[in-house]
């Protein structure tokens, strides 16, 4: 019982608001893994006469999901919660599907990425009224930015493929 004493890192927080902060912030983390990975799957395997355009965009894609990473897990430590512990952690909670096709069209692979960016935006939102709701303005703080970011991912993912869209 010791261990779990530790972890609980005291705050001004009342203990639903740590449990609820730390659930919302943990699910968007669970998220934001496997769609860095998916990004970098489809940023490794690009292919076609746009290659390197979209190779590139997916690299920066990419270094802005993982730059989320450590904040998003740190703010729950702060906060007093437990975060993801592996990457069998990460599955059972990610609402974001993974991709294993061997083979995936580039526009396939952009349409997929803009419409799992959208979800994010939505995870993050809601993360966001869960942290109005109990006054937590520094946690409240962080997706802000980052949603600003997804959205951004969203519009040229949906820009990029306008000329595909009819």
């Amino acid at each position: 019982m010791r261990g779990a004493a530790a972890l609980k890192t005291p705050t001004g927080l009342i203990s639903d608001a740590v449990k609820d902060i730390s659930a919302g912030a943990t699910a968007v983390l669970a998220d934001v893994f496997p769609l860095y990975l998916k990004t970098k799957n489809f940023h490794w395997h690009m292919s076609g006469s746009h290659f390197r355009d979209y190779h590139l965009l997916l690299d920066e894609h990419g270094d802005e999901l993982f730059a989320m990473t450590d904040p998003l897990a740190e703010r729950v430590r702060k906060v007093g919660g437990s975060t993801l512990r592996s990457i069998g952690d990460i599955s059972r909670k990610q609402r974001i599907a993974d991709n294993d096709a061997v083979f995936v069209h580039p526009h396939e692979m952009l349409a997929e990425l803009r419409d799992n960016n959208g979800s994010l935006i939505a995870s993050m939102r809601s993360l966001h009224n869960v942290c109005d709701e109990y006054n937590d303005v520094a946690t409240a703080s962080l997706p802000e930015n980052w949603i600003d970011e997804t959205e951004k991912r969203v519009w040229f993912l949906f820009e990029t493929l306008s000329d595909t869209n009819g």
